[in-house]
Protein backbone atom coordinates (compact mmCIF):
# COMPACT_ATOMS: atom_id res chain seq x y z
CA UNK A 1 0.00 0.00 0.00
CA UNK A 2 1.05 3.51 -1.05
CA UNK A 3 2.34 5.91 2.40
CA UNK A 4 1.52 9.09 1.44
CA UNK A 5 2.72 11.26 3.49
CA UNK A 6 1.15 14.53 5.22
CA UNK A 7 2.72 17.18 8.06
CA UNK A 8 2.37 20.38 9.06
CA UNK A 9 4.74 23.35 9.43
CA UNK A 10 3.93 27.19 10.39
CA UNK A 11 5.42 29.38 7.03
CA UNK A 12 6.10 32.97 8.76
CA UNK A 13 4.34 36.08 6.42
CA UNK A 14 5.37 39.46 8.13
CA UNK A 15 6.07 37.79 11.53
CA UNK A 16 3.16 35.89 11.86
CA UNK A 17 2.74 32.11 11.77
CA UNK A 18 0.42 30.57 9.03
CA UNK A 19 -1.08 27.24 9.89
CA UNK A 20 0.20 25.10 6.37
CA UNK A 21 -0.02 21.50 5.32
CA UNK A 22 2.14 19.70 2.79
CA UNK A 23 0.68 16.33 1.35
CA UNK A 24 3.13 14.42 -0.64
CA UNK A 25 2.64 11.11 -2.69
CA UNK A 26 5.67 10.20 -1.44
CA UNK A 27 8.85 11.36 0.96
CA UNK A 28 11.93 11.74 -1.59
CA UNK A 29 11.20 12.76 -5.09
CA UNK A 30 9.75 16.05 -6.60
CA UNK A 31 6.28 17.22 -7.39
CA UNK A 32 4.34 19.74 -9.40
CA UNK A 33 2.45 21.61 -6.12
CA UNK A 34 -1.47 22.55 -6.09
CA UNK A 35 -1.41 25.61 -4.09
CA UNK A 36 -4.58 26.74 -1.65
CA UNK A 37 -4.98 29.37 0.38
CA UNK A 38 -8.21 29.08 2.25
CA UNK A 39 -10.09 31.51 4.99
CA UNK A 40 -12.89 28.96 5.50
CA UNK A 41 -11.17 26.56 8.25
CA UNK A 42 -13.26 27.81 11.43
CA UNK A 43 -14.41 23.87 11.85
CA UNK A 44 -11.18 23.00 12.09
CA UNK A 45 -10.02 25.12 14.39
CA UNK A 46 -10.95 22.74 17.19
CA UNK A 47 -8.94 19.91 16.17
CA UNK A 48 -5.27 19.27 16.62
CA UNK A 49 -2.87 19.51 13.48
CA UNK A 50 -2.21 15.77 13.48
CA UNK A 51 -6.09 15.92 13.25
CA UNK A 52 -6.01 17.58 9.96
CA UNK A 53 -3.43 16.83 8.04
CA UNK A 54 -5.38 13.27 7.94
CA UNK A 55 -8.43 14.92 6.82
CA UNK A 56 -6.60 17.09 4.27
CA UNK A 57 -4.95 13.61 3.62
CA UNK A 58 -8.06 12.16 2.59
CA UNK A 59 -9.79 14.60 1.06
CA UNK A 60 -6.95 15.55 -1.37
CA UNK A 61 -6.45 11.51 -1.99
CA UNK A 62 -7.07 11.84 -5.63
CA UNK A 63 -4.80 14.56 -6.68
CA UNK A 64 -1.27 12.43 -4.78
CA UNK A 65 -2.44 9.02 -6.95
CA UNK A 66 -2.30 11.73 -9.64
CA UNK A 67 1.61 12.75 -8.77
CA UNK A 68 0.48 16.35 -7.22
CA UNK A 69 1.84 17.37 -4.04
CA UNK A 70 -0.97 19.63 -2.67
CA UNK A 71 0.04 22.61 0.02
CA UNK A 72 -2.76 23.59 2.03
CA UNK A 73 -2.53 27.27 4.28
CA UNK A 74 -5.16 28.76 6.56
CA UNK A 75 -5.26 31.96 5.88
CA UNK A 76 -4.47 35.22 7.96
CA UNK A 77 -6.57 34.55 11.43
CA UNK A 78 -8.53 31.50 10.41
CA UNK A 79 -8.37 27.71 11.86
CA UNK A 80 -4.55 27.31 12.82
CA UNK A 81 -3.00 30.49 11.43
CA UNK A 82 -2.49 33.63 13.45
CA UNK A 83 -3.19 36.76 13.54
CA UNK A 84 -6.03 39.28 12.49
CA UNK A 85 -8.01 38.34 9.51
CA UNK A 86 -9.29 41.87 7.52
CA UNK A 87 -10.17 40.82 4.42
CA UNK A 88 -7.91 40.83 1.53
CA UNK A 89 -5.45 43.29 3.26
CA UNK A 90 -2.55 40.62 3.68
CA UNK A 91 -3.54 38.44 1.26
CA UNK A 92 -0.89 39.46 -1.58
CA UNK A 93 2.49 39.01 1.42
CA UNK A 94 0.78 36.15 2.76
CA UNK A 95 0.42 34.35 -0.58
CA UNK A 96 3.98 35.56 -2.07
CA UNK A 97 5.43 34.59 1.18
CA UNK A 98 3.74 30.80 0.80
CA UNK A 99 5.04 30.40 -3.01
CA UNK A 100 8.65 31.77 -2.19
CA UNK A 101 8.59 29.31 1.07
CA UNK A 102 7.52 26.13 -1.60
CA UNK A 103 10.91 27.18 -3.50
CA UNK A 104 12.86 26.39 -0.92
CA UNK A 105 11.31 22.60 -0.25
CA UNK A 106 12.71 19.61 -1.20
CA UNK A 107 9.54 18.63 -3.17
CA UNK A 108 9.58 21.60 -5.39
CA UNK A 109 9.88 20.48 -8.90
CA UNK A 110 9.55 24.19 -10.18
CA UNK A 111 6.14 23.78 -10.93
CA UNK A 112 3.72 25.75 -8.95
CA UNK A 113 -0.60 25.20 -9.94
CA UNK A 114 -2.90 27.58 -8.27
CA UNK A 115 -6.54 26.10 -7.56
CA UNK A 116 -9.05 28.33 -6.25
CA UNK A 117 -12.72 29.07 -5.69
CA UNK A 118 -14.18 32.20 -4.62
CA UNK A 119 -11.98 33.92 -2.28
CA UNK A 120 -9.65 31.27 -2.49
CA UNK A 121 -9.04 32.45 -5.98
CA UNK A 122 -8.34 36.01 -4.69
CA UNK A 123 -5.71 35.10 -2.46
CA UNK A 124 -4.09 34.22 -5.91
CA UNK A 125 -5.22 37.65 -8.29
CA UNK A 126 -3.92 39.11 -4.96
CA UNK A 127 -0.56 37.83 -5.84
CA UNK A 128 0.26 39.08 -9.56
CA UNK A 129 1.87 39.51 -11.57
CA UNK A 130 2.38 36.01 -11.73
CA UNK A 131 6.20 34.59 -11.82
CA UNK A 132 6.69 32.06 -14.32
CA UNK A 133 7.26 28.54 -12.28
CA UNK A 134 3.18 29.29 -12.24
CA UNK A 135 2.04 26.72 -14.61
CA UNK A 136 -1.18 26.43 -14.70
CA UNK A 137 -4.86 28.08 -12.69
CA UNK A 138 -8.31 26.48 -11.62
CA UNK A 139 -9.81 30.16 -10.94
CA UNK A 140 -13.57 29.37 -9.95
CA UNK A 141 -16.82 32.29 -8.79
CA UNK A 142 -14.28 34.99 -8.66
CA UNK A 143 -14.31 38.44 -9.99
CA UNK A 144 -10.74 40.68 -9.84
CA UNK A 145 -12.63 43.81 -10.00
CA UNK A 146 -12.95 44.13 -6.16
CA UNK A 147 -15.36 47.03 -7.00
CA UNK A 148 -18.29 44.67 -8.57
CA UNK A 149 -17.42 42.86 -5.48
CA UNK A 150 -18.92 45.71 -3.29
CA UNK A 151 -21.17 47.83 -5.26
CA UNK A 152 -23.36 47.61 -8.62
CA UNK A 153 -23.88 51.09 -10.19
CA UNK A 154 -22.73 52.61 -6.75
CA UNK A 155 -25.15 50.47 -4.61
CA UNK A 156 -23.93 48.43 -1.75
CA UNK A 157 -24.12 44.80 -2.01
CA UNK A 158 -25.07 44.71 1.98
CA UNK A 159 -26.09 40.68 1.34
CA UNK A 160 -23.02 39.99 -0.47
CA UNK A 161 -19.79 41.84 0.22
CA UNK A 162 -21.39 43.58 3.80
CA UNK A 163 -23.20 40.10 5.12
CA UNK A 164 -19.79 38.39 4.42
CA UNK A 165 -16.80 41.50 5.73
CA UNK A 166 -19.07 41.23 9.13
CA UNK A 167 -18.31 37.11 9.45
CA UNK A 168 -14.96 37.30 7.89
CA UNK A 169 -13.61 40.49 10.03
CA UNK A 170 -11.23 39.29 13.04
CA UNK A 171 -13.10 36.10 12.98
CA UNK A 172 -10.56 34.32 15.31
CA UNK A 173 -10.62 37.06 17.51
CA UNK A 174 -14.20 36.14 18.63
CA UNK A 175 -14.92 39.75 19.42
CA UNK A 176 -18.09 40.66 19.87
CA UNK A 177 -20.06 41.85 16.71
CA UNK A 178 -23.29 43.80 17.59
CA UNK A 179 -24.76 43.47 14.19
CA UNK A 180 -27.95 42.23 12.45
CA UNK A 181 -28.87 42.47 8.29
CA UNK A 182 -30.64 45.72 9.38
CA UNK A 183 -27.32 47.29 10.58
CA UNK A 184 -26.98 48.59 7.11
CA UNK A 185 -30.22 50.54 7.19
CA UNK A 186 -28.34 52.71 9.46
CA UNK A 187 -27.97 56.30 9.00
CA UNK A 188 -25.00 57.75 8.51
CA UNK A 189 -24.25 54.06 7.28
CA UNK A 190 -20.28 55.96 8.14
CA UNK A 191 -20.62 54.81 11.57
CA UNK A 192 -20.89 51.50 10.51
CA UNK A 193 -17.55 49.63 11.86
CA UNK A 194 -17.45 51.27 14.82
CA UNK A 195 -21.40 50.06 15.77
CA UNK A 196 -20.94 46.92 14.72
CA UNK A 197 -17.33 45.95 15.96
CA UNK A 198 -16.90 48.46 18.62
CA UNK A 199 -13.61 49.89 16.35
CA UNK A 200 -13.29 51.77 12.88
CA UNK A 201 -12.35 48.93 10.08
CA UNK A 202 -10.10 51.63 8.16
CA UNK A 203 -10.60 49.63 4.68
CA UNK A 204 -14.39 49.41 5.13
CA UNK A 205 -14.76 52.51 5.75
CA UNK A 206 -12.94 54.33 2.92
CA UNK A 207 -14.83 51.84 0.90
CA UNK A 208 -18.08 53.18 1.93
CA UNK A 209 -17.04 56.78 0.85
CA UNK A 210 -16.08 54.87 -2.43
CA UNK A 211 -19.38 54.41 -4.20
CA UNK A 212 -17.85 55.03 -7.76
CA UNK A 213 -15.67 52.93 -9.59
CA UNK A 214 -13.64 56.01 -10.50
CA UNK A 215 -12.52 56.82 -6.61
CA UNK A 216 -9.46 57.10 -5.62
CA UNK A 217 -9.90 53.98 -3.40
CA UNK A 218 -10.15 51.22 -6.11
CA UNK A 219 -7.05 52.07 -7.51
CA UNK A 220 -5.41 51.54 -3.78
CA UNK A 221 -3.85 48.56 -2.36
CA UNK A 222 -6.71 48.23 -0.09
CA UNK A 223 -9.23 48.45 -2.90
CA UNK A 224 -7.73 45.91 -4.96
CA UNK A 225 -5.36 47.45 -7.30
CA UNK A 226 -3.16 44.35 -7.12
CA UNK A 227 -5.80 42.34 -8.27
CA UNK A 228 -7.44 44.19 -11.04
CA UNK A 229 -6.34 42.61 -14.33
CA UNK A 230 -4.54 40.00 -12.88
CA UNK A 231 -5.17 37.62 -15.27
CA UNK A 232 -5.08 40.10 -18.55
CA UNK A 233 -1.58 39.80 -19.77
CA UNK A 234 -1.29 35.64 -18.26
CA UNK A 235 0.72 33.26 -20.23
CA UNK A 236 -0.13 30.15 -18.58
CA UNK A 237 -3.19 27.75 -19.20
CA UNK A 238 -6.31 29.02 -16.71
CA UNK A 239 -9.62 27.14 -16.31
CA UNK A 240 -12.25 29.59 -15.32
CA UNK A 241 -15.70 28.81 -13.64
CA UNK A 242 -18.39 30.21 -12.64
CA UNK A 243 -22.60 30.02 -13.19
CA UNK A 244 -25.39 32.16 -14.90
CA UNK A 245 -26.27 32.85 -11.28
CA UNK A 246 -22.88 33.38 -9.63
CA UNK A 247 -22.35 36.61 -7.97
CA UNK A 248 -19.42 37.13 -10.36
CA UNK A 249 -20.71 35.89 -13.89
CA UNK A 250 -20.48 39.53 -15.44
CA UNK A 251 -17.07 39.78 -13.88
CA UNK A 252 -15.97 36.90 -15.06
CA UNK A 253 -17.37 37.30 -19.04
CA UNK A 254 -15.38 40.70 -18.78
CA UNK A 255 -11.95 38.62 -17.53
CA UNK A 256 -12.50 36.64 -20.20
CA UNK A 257 -13.07 39.01 -22.95
CA UNK A 258 -10.39 41.22 -21.70
CA UNK A 259 -7.97 37.91 -22.22
CA UNK A 260 -5.56 38.70 -25.33
CA UNK A 261 -6.81 36.34 -28.18
CA UNK A 262 -3.38 34.54 -28.14
CA UNK A 263 -3.73 33.43 -24.53
CA UNK A 264 -7.24 33.30 -24.09
CA UNK A 265 -6.24 29.72 -26.38
CA UNK A 266 -4.71 28.27 -23.87
CA UNK A 267 -7.59 28.78 -21.42
CA UNK A 268 -11.14 27.98 -21.14
CA UNK A 269 -14.49 29.28 -19.23
CA UNK A 270 -16.57 26.56 -17.60
CA UNK A 271 -20.96 28.23 -17.13
CA UNK A 272 -23.20 26.07 -15.19
CA UNK A 273 -26.73 27.03 -14.84
CA UNK A 274 -26.27 27.64 -10.95
CA UNK A 275 -25.10 29.59 -8.56
CA UNK A 276 -21.50 30.51 -6.79
CA UNK A 277 -21.03 26.99 -5.51
CA UNK A 278 -22.49 25.05 -8.55
CA UNK A 279 -25.37 24.38 -6.16
CA UNK A 280 -29.20 25.01 -5.75
CA UNK A 281 -31.93 25.53 -3.38
CA UNK A 282 -34.06 22.47 -4.02
CA UNK A 283 -37.50 23.86 -2.75
CA UNK A 284 -36.98 26.87 -4.15
CA UNK A 285 -35.18 26.72 -7.55
CA UNK A 286 -34.92 24.26 -10.66
CA UNK A 287 -32.85 20.94 -10.80
CA UNK A 288 -31.33 21.09 -14.40
CA UNK A 289 -30.03 17.61 -15.56
CA UNK A 290 -26.57 17.65 -16.02
CA UNK A 291 -26.00 20.71 -14.64
CA UNK A 292 -23.41 20.58 -12.11
CA UNK A 293 -20.24 20.60 -13.67
CA UNK A 294 -19.01 17.58 -11.98
CA UNK A 295 -22.13 15.72 -13.54
CA UNK A 296 -21.24 16.51 -16.80
CA UNK A 297 -17.65 16.42 -17.06
CA UNK A 298 -16.44 14.00 -14.08
CA UNK A 299 -15.53 14.28 -10.73
CA UNK A 300 -11.92 14.63 -11.58
CA UNK A 301 -11.88 17.12 -14.20
CA UNK A 302 -10.23 19.62 -11.94
CA UNK A 303 -7.11 16.96 -12.11
CA UNK A 304 -7.39 16.59 -15.70
CA UNK A 305 -7.00 19.90 -16.55
CA UNK A 306 -3.44 20.19 -14.93
CA UNK A 307 -2.89 16.65 -16.35
CA UNK A 308 -3.27 18.28 -19.89
CA UNK A 309 -0.94 20.94 -19.50
CA UNK A 310 1.45 18.89 -18.18
CA UNK A 311 1.35 16.05 -20.34
CA UNK A 312 -0.92 17.24 -23.05
CA UNK A 313 -3.46 14.48 -22.68
CA UNK A 314 -7.30 14.96 -23.18
CA UNK A 315 -8.54 18.28 -21.56
CA UNK A 316 -12.25 18.28 -20.39
CA UNK A 317 -12.96 21.63 -22.27
CA UNK A 318 -11.91 22.46 -25.17
CA UNK A 319 -9.54 25.65 -25.44
CA UNK A 320 -10.06 29.19 -26.48
CA UNK A 321 -14.02 28.36 -26.06
CA UNK A 322 -16.41 29.15 -23.78
CA UNK A 323 -18.83 25.83 -22.10
CA UNK A 324 -21.84 27.17 -20.70
CA UNK A 325 -25.88 25.38 -19.94
CA UNK A 326 -28.06 26.77 -21.97
CA UNK A 327 -31.33 26.91 -19.83
CA UNK A 328 -34.28 25.11 -20.40
CA UNK A 329 -33.40 23.58 -23.45
CA UNK A 330 -30.95 22.04 -20.87
CA UNK A 331 -27.99 21.10 -22.57
CA UNK A 332 -24.17 22.24 -23.02
CA UNK A 333 -22.78 23.96 -25.73
CA UNK A 334 -18.92 25.20 -26.38
CA UNK A 335 -18.55 28.29 -29.06
CA UNK A 336 -17.28 31.87 -28.13
CA UNK A 337 -20.79 32.81 -26.83
CA UNK A 338 -20.88 35.69 -29.23
CA UNK A 339 -23.88 37.79 -28.63
CA UNK A 340 -26.44 37.37 -31.75
CA UNK A 341 -26.51 40.63 -33.80
CA UNK A 342 -30.52 39.78 -34.10
CA UNK A 343 -31.93 42.15 -31.00
CA UNK A 344 -35.29 42.15 -30.08
CA UNK A 345 -37.13 44.61 -28.72
CA UNK A 346 -40.23 44.23 -26.45
CA UNK A 347 -42.47 46.86 -25.31
CA UNK A 348 -43.57 47.14 -21.83
CA UNK A 349 -46.76 48.34 -22.14
CA UNK A 350 -49.23 51.67 -23.13
CA UNK A 351 -49.52 52.89 -18.91
CA UNK A 352 -47.90 55.62 -16.91
CA UNK A 353 -47.65 54.45 -13.71
CA UNK A 354 -47.03 56.74 -10.59
CA UNK A 355 -46.15 55.28 -7.39
CA UNK A 356 -44.97 56.04 -3.83
CA UNK A 357 -41.41 55.22 -2.81
CA UNK A 358 -40.88 55.04 1.04
CA UNK A 359 -37.50 54.14 2.04
CA UNK A 360 -38.61 53.60 5.57
CA UNK A 361 -40.29 50.60 3.91
CA UNK A 362 -38.52 49.39 0.88
CA UNK A 363 -39.60 46.68 -1.34
CA UNK A 364 -37.68 43.43 -1.65
CA UNK A 365 -36.97 40.48 -4.07
CA UNK A 366 -35.77 36.47 -3.49
CA UNK A 367 -32.79 35.32 -5.22
CA UNK A 368 -29.68 37.51 -6.09
CA UNK A 369 -29.34 35.97 -9.04
CA UNK A 370 -26.15 36.95 -10.44
CA UNK A 371 -24.82 40.17 -8.35
CA UNK A 372 -25.93 38.63 -4.92
CA UNK A 373 -25.99 35.85 -3.16
CA UNK A 374 -29.22 33.28 -3.14
CA UNK A 375 -29.15 32.08 -6.64
CA UNK A 376 -32.12 32.22 -9.24
CA UNK A 377 -35.39 31.18 -7.25
CA UNK A 378 -39.41 31.46 -8.38
CA UNK A 379 -40.53 34.28 -7.52
CA UNK A 380 -43.60 35.67 -5.39
CA UNK A 381 -46.32 37.02 -6.93
CA UNK A 382 -46.25 40.09 -9.64
CA UNK A 383 -47.73 43.71 -8.23
CA UNK A 384 -46.79 41.90 -4.84
CA UNK A 385 -46.79 45.80 -2.97
CA UNK A 386 -47.93 49.15 -4.01
CA UNK A 387 -44.25 50.29 -5.14
CA UNK A 388 -43.92 47.46 -7.70
CA UNK A 389 -44.95 47.26 -11.31
CA UNK A 390 -45.20 43.94 -13.02
CA UNK A 391 -45.73 43.46 -16.73
CA UNK A 392 -45.59 40.68 -18.88
CA UNK A 393 -44.51 40.19 -22.57
CA UNK A 394 -46.65 39.01 -25.04
CA UNK A 395 -46.49 34.90 -25.12
CA UNK A 396 -43.72 34.15 -27.32
CA UNK A 397 -45.13 32.53 -31.20
CA UNK A 398 -42.22 30.85 -31.56
CA UNK A 399 -38.98 29.05 -29.92
CA UNK A 400 -36.59 31.50 -28.73
CA UNK A 401 -32.82 31.57 -27.81
CA UNK A 402 -31.47 34.33 -25.80
CA UNK A 403 -27.78 34.28 -25.17
CA UNK A 404 -25.77 37.08 -24.35
CA UNK A 405 -26.91 40.43 -22.83
CA UNK A 406 -30.57 41.91 -22.38
CA UNK A 407 -30.58 45.17 -21.45
CA UNK A 408 -33.72 47.63 -20.77
CA UNK A 409 -35.01 51.10 -20.97
CA UNK A 410 -37.29 52.96 -19.34
CA UNK A 411 -38.38 56.25 -19.26
CA UNK A 412 -39.29 57.98 -15.84
CA UNK A 413 -39.52 60.68 -13.75
CA UNK A 414 -39.43 62.11 -10.14
CA UNK A 415 -40.51 64.38 -7.63
CA UNK A 416 -37.08 63.67 -6.11
CA UNK A 417 -33.39 65.71 -7.15
CA UNK A 418 -32.13 61.78 -6.94
CA UNK A 419 -33.61 58.35 -6.40
CA UNK A 420 -33.64 54.80 -7.56
CA UNK A 421 -34.91 52.58 -9.97
CA UNK A 422 -34.71 48.59 -10.00
CA UNK A 423 -35.54 46.23 -12.79
CA UNK A 424 -36.22 42.44 -12.88
CA UNK A 425 -36.40 39.96 -15.89
CA UNK A 426 -37.93 36.08 -15.03
CA UNK A 427 -39.35 34.06 -17.22
CA UNK A 428 -42.49 32.30 -16.42
CA UNK A 429 -43.05 28.59 -15.94
CA UNK A 430 -46.00 26.36 -14.98
CA UNK A 431 -44.30 26.20 -11.26
CA UNK A 432 -44.70 30.43 -11.69
CA UNK A 433 -41.74 32.94 -12.41
CA UNK A 434 -38.44 32.15 -12.43
CA UNK A 435 -35.74 34.98 -12.21
CA UNK A 436 -33.17 35.70 -14.86
CA UNK A 437 -31.31 39.13 -14.20
CA UNK A 438 -31.91 42.37 -12.69
CA UNK A 439 -30.11 45.49 -12.79
CA UNK A 440 -29.81 48.43 -10.39
CA UNK A 441 -29.46 52.47 -10.83
CA UNK A 442 -30.27 56.08 -9.30
CA UNK A 443 -30.66 58.89 -11.05
CA UNK A 444 -27.45 60.81 -10.27
CA UNK A 445 -25.31 58.04 -10.87
CA UNK A 446 -26.45 57.39 -14.29
CA UNK A 447 -27.17 61.28 -15.08
CA UNK A 448 -25.00 63.06 -13.11
CA UNK A 449 -27.25 65.64 -12.11
CA UNK A 450 -31.61 65.59 -12.21
CA UNK A 451 -33.82 68.27 -12.08
CA UNK A 452 -37.07 67.29 -10.77
CA UNK A 453 -39.88 66.17 -12.76
CA UNK A 454 -38.70 65.92 -15.52
CA UNK A 455 -39.02 62.76 -18.15
CA UNK A 456 -35.79 61.19 -19.00
CA UNK A 457 -34.68 57.63 -20.41
CA UNK A 458 -32.75 55.03 -17.94
CA UNK A 459 -31.06 52.08 -18.91
CA UNK A 460 -30.12 48.90 -17.30
CA UNK A 461 -27.61 46.35 -18.67
CA UNK A 462 -27.80 42.76 -17.66
CA UNK A 463 -25.23 40.52 -16.62
CA UNK A 464 -24.55 37.46 -19.44
CA UNK A 465 -27.03 34.71 -19.71
CA UNK A 466 -28.17 31.87 -21.74
CA UNK A 467 -31.96 30.01 -21.91
CA UNK A 468 -34.41 29.02 -23.83
CA UNK A 469 -38.00 30.79 -24.12
CA UNK A 470 -40.46 28.34 -25.17
CA UNK A 471 -43.61 28.92 -27.69
CA UNK A 472 -46.40 30.27 -25.59
CA UNK A 473 -43.88 31.13 -22.29
CA UNK A 474 -43.58 35.10 -21.58
CA UNK A 475 -41.18 36.94 -19.57
CA UNK A 476 -42.15 39.20 -16.64
CA UNK A 477 -40.65 42.54 -16.00
CA UNK A 478 -40.49 44.12 -12.15
CA UNK A 479 -39.83 47.51 -11.73
CA UNK A 480 -39.23 49.44 -8.38
CA UNK A 481 -37.14 51.78 -6.65
CA UNK A 482 -35.79 49.18 -4.06
CA UNK A 483 -34.37 46.02 -3.40
CA UNK A 484 -33.84 46.39 -0.07
CA UNK A 485 -33.29 42.16 0.26
CA UNK A 486 -29.62 42.45 -1.63
CA UNK A 487 -28.79 46.40 -1.68
CA UNK A 488 -28.97 49.60 0.18
CA UNK A 489 -32.26 51.36 0.29
CA UNK A 490 -31.90 54.40 -1.37
CA UNK A 491 -32.96 57.46 0.72
CA UNK A 492 -33.87 59.63 -2.47
CA UNK A 493 -31.39 62.37 -1.18
CA UNK A 494 -28.47 63.92 -3.27
CA UNK A 495 -25.16 62.96 -2.15
CA UNK A 496 -22.89 60.21 -0.63
CA UNK A 497 -24.94 57.77 0.82
CA UNK A 498 -22.72 56.95 3.86
CA UNK A 499 -22.98 60.47 5.09
CA UNK A 500 -26.30 60.90 4.71
CA UNK A 501 -28.51 61.34 7.96
CA UNK A 502 -32.19 61.85 6.83
CA UNK A 503 -34.56 59.92 3.83
CA UNK A 504 -37.94 61.17 2.49
CA UNK A 505 -40.51 59.81 0.39
CA UNK A 506 -40.51 60.22 -3.29
CA UNK A 507 -43.44 59.82 -6.07
CA UNK A 508 -41.64 58.26 -9.05
CA UNK A 509 -43.63 58.05 -12.38
CA UNK A 510 -42.77 54.73 -15.27
CA UNK A 511 -43.81 55.68 -18.70
CA UNK A 512 -44.14 52.18 -20.17
CA UNK A 513 -45.39 53.07 -23.34
CA UNK A 514 -41.62 54.49 -23.82
CA UNK A 515 -40.18 51.82 -22.06
CA UNK A 516 -38.52 48.10 -23.81
CA UNK A 517 -36.66 45.10 -22.87
CA UNK A 518 -34.48 44.48 -25.47
CA UNK A 519 -33.27 40.70 -26.05
CA UNK A 520 -30.08 39.02 -28.31
CA UNK A 521 -32.03 36.39 -29.96
CA UNK A 522 -29.79 33.49 -31.10
CA UNK A 523 -30.60 31.40 -34.17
Amino acid sequence: MIAYRAEYKYVISRNTKLFTVVLLPNENEQFPSVVIRTPYVDSLEVLTEEEICAQYLEEYVKWLENGYAVVIQHCRGRGKSDGDCIPYINERDDSRALYAWIREQHFYDGELFLKGGSYLTSVHYCAAPFDDDIKGAIFGAQDSERYNTCYRNGFLKKRLHGDWYVGMYKAKSKMKKHYTIGSFETLPLSNFTKAVFGEPSADFDEMLRSPKPTDVFWQTHTGGADARCATDDVKFPILFTTGFYDIYTGGIFDMWNKISAENRENCALVVSPYDHGDGFNEATGIAFPHGKRKEQFGADYEIKWFEHIRKNTKTPFEKGKITYYNLFENLWHTDDFKTSETMVSLPLGNETITYTYNPFDPPRFKGGLSCNFGGSVFQDKPNLRHDIISVYTSPFEKDAYVKGKMSAKLRISSDCEDTCFYVRVSIEKERGDFGLRDDITSLCYQLGDYVPNTLVDLTFNFDEHAFLIKKGERLRVDIASANAEHYVRHTNQKGLYSEQTTAKIAQNTVYLQDSTLVLPISC
